[in-house]
């Protein structure tokens, strides 16, 4: 039995790798940290946990566990292992889930479907966005095949969890129910990951990618779109998809057009593909809390920890 810690586990995304990490067989929940909540039960702020655990948040911190996971705001997981380099040990697997090492750092870039050899010798991940998760996983078979030669143009919708757990004005239920809206237009800040990782299989790829992110009226999920010129034929596209995705374990080609309901509470991306004129079009679906952040965290603990890559995410889909 491996010992895990948690940093920053009060928000949504904590709170989902908590959920996780209570039902998987081979690890054991030391400490669960949170500067605001110390002192407090974790059932009393993740409330569907009531019943199932007494675990309590703490601020300190035991630095002889196994596995660390960083659940922080953005920018502060560079300062947490900045300030405690000489604490963190070489041999503690840290996954890191906010954007602070995605890019160009000596983390590995925690995405299965691209770096599951590098994940499995590595001891610091780094998780990826929830839309690049999306986004990447619709377009990686077409760059492994040199296919991505023009524009891409992407839109995707994402829920309210998206944004975190702090109030904002877009997140309240007054606002956000029976809306849509488009944010950071063509700047979204997952496009440098998902360019980095289109240049891993197709070096020299320069094509702008065209994102426009839209918030949703739901609370979990993310449809993504995403769409190319290419003079492929639908059945040869077909084919590439299913061969780059023949070992991933939760990645799926659908054969029809697939809908949020379908990957809600799962670890699971169903991609879909379908030719028009000279266009191909990829919709792709995942849970942002999950494959998007907190299963993807655990699906790359199981890889670098040599288990099962499916252990504590053996979930079913939401059938209403």
């Amino acid at each position: 039995m491996k010992t895990v810690g948690i940093i920053g586990a009060a928000g949504y995304v904590g709170g989902e790798l908590l959920r996780l990490l209570l039902f998987h067989p081979l690890v054991s929940v030391k400490f669960i940290h949170s500067n605001s909540q110390a002192g407090q039960p974790v059932a009393e702020i993740h409330d569907d946990l009531a019943g199932e655990t007494n675990w309590v948040f703490t601020d300190s911190i035991d630095w002889e566990v196994d596995i660390l996971f960083l659940c922080l705001a953005h920018g502060q997981s560079a300062l947490f292992v900045e300030r405690h380099a000489s604490q963190l040990s070489d041999h503690t697997l840290l996954i890191d889930l906010s954007q602070d090492f995605r890019l160009h750092s000596d983390f590995v870039y925690g995405l299965p479907e691209l770096h599951k050899d590098a994940i499995r010798q590595s001891r610091r991940i780094a998780n990826p966005g929830c839309f690049a998760t999306a986004i990447q996983l619709a377009l990686l078979p077409l760059a492994h095949a040199g296919l991505l030669n023009g524009e891409i143009h992407v839109n995707a919708t994402t829920g309210s969890t998206g944004a975190g757990q702090a109030l904002q004005d877009t997140t309240h239920f007054s606002w956000r129910q029976s809306n849509l809206s488009v944010y950071k237009p063509f700047q979204h800040q997952h496009l440098s990951e998902i360019s980095q990782s289109i240049g891993v299989l197709q070096p020299g790829f320069s094509a702008p990618i065209r994102f426009i992110p839209m918030r949703g009226a739901f609370t979990r999920g993310i449809l993504a779109c995403a769409y190319t010129q290419t003079s492929a034929t639908g059945k040869e596209l077909q084919a590439y998809f299913e061969q780059y995705y023949k070992n991933a374990i939760f990645t799926k080609i659908s054969t029809r057009n697939p809908h949020l309901k379908q990957v809600v509470n799962t670890n699971k991306c169903l991609l879909y593909i379908e030719k028009y004129e000279d266009i191909v079009l990829i919709v792709s679906v995942i849970d942002n809390l999950i494959k998007g952040a907190a299963g993807q965290a655990i699906q790359n603990m199981n890889l670098a920890m040599g288990w099962e890559e499916t252990l504590g995410l053996q979930l079913k889909a939401q059938a209403f």
